[in-house]
């Protein structure tokens, strides 16, 4: 418990003038966070399958790639440049024929590097897209997966008792999870009215706020389930007592990814 307190404040330290002061310095962080995030990706991976370490080095070039198109951006568009989108499927893709052997690298190998370094380089400019539009909407996404995180553990271990989906994840509750989502409205949509705009219906932030909620929850499922099948508890150890950086952003990232929809109201 000592070791995850000294952690979480360490990262506090960091993360919160990073978050305030954005861009460039702000870019970067997040930068070299996607690099921390597809390490673990891959390394998760190679508990059943080492993969090449010239492809892996392709991971990181395409990976800076995504991000770097993305950090100039000044709207919530992301883009992707078609040479770079050739450029991942050519790196991933031509290599399974180039290698002559499925044991050392494979069609599947190269679908799941294609698919996570979309979703990591996607989900990481979001990261950097939405900072650059509002520091408060971004905290307000971030307060949403903390306190749903927050609460639905807390709640779990007073007075949960019937499992959510045990299968991926033994101590998550339904109990956990309604009581996650109702604190997160409840700081959620009190936060929004107060700190990133009053005009906004207050039914529709509630409703907005409520489908976030319960998407940061699924979206740690998700990753759990990937933990899971990979026979890991966590992605790595590199926040003593948190697990990887993939096992602290992965509701915030759902959470981003969810919020687009919403945009049109923003």
């Amino acid at each position: 418990m000592t070791k995850r307190c000294t952690s979480a404040i360490v990262m506090l330290i960091f993360l919160i003038p990073l978050l305030l002061v954005g861009g460039g310095i702000f870019n970067f962080g997040v930068y070299v966070v996607s690099l921390f995030a597809l390490y673990e990706f891959i390394k998760i991976k190679e508990e059943k399958k080492k993969i090449p370490s010239f492809i892996k080095f392709l991971s990181y070039i395409i990976i800076t790639l995504l991000i770097m198109t993305n950090s100039q951006l000044k709207d919530l568009t992301f883009s992707i440049d078609y040479r770079v989108l050739s450029a991942l499927f050519i790196s991933f893709l031509l290599p399974t024929v180039l290698y002559h052997n499925r044991e050392k690298y494979s069609i599947n190998d190269a679908f799941y590097l294609i698919g996570g370094i979309l979703f990591l380089g996607i989900s990481m400019s979001l990261f950097i897209l939405i900072r650059e539009k509002s520091l408060m909407l971004m905290i307000y996404l971030i307060l949403i997966a903390v306190i749903a995180d927050t609460y639905a553990y807390i709640i779990g271990s007073l007075i949960g008792k019937h499992k959510l989906l045990e299968v991926i994840s033994p101590k998550k509750t339904w109990e956990g999870m309604i009581g996650g989502i109702i604190f997160s409205i409840m700081f959620g949509t009190t936060f929004y009215h107060l700190f990133v705009s009053e005009t906004m219906p207050i039914y529709v932030v509630i409703l907005i706020t409520l489908f976030l909620s319960i998407l940061s929850q699924f979206g740690d499922l998700v990753f759990s389930a990937i933990k899971r099948y990979f026979g890991k508890k966590d992605f790595s150890n590199l926040i003593k007592g948190h697990g990887g950086v993939l096992d602290r952003l992965d509701s915030i990232i759902f959470v981003l990814l969810g919020f687009i929809f919403f945009m049109i109201f923003i």
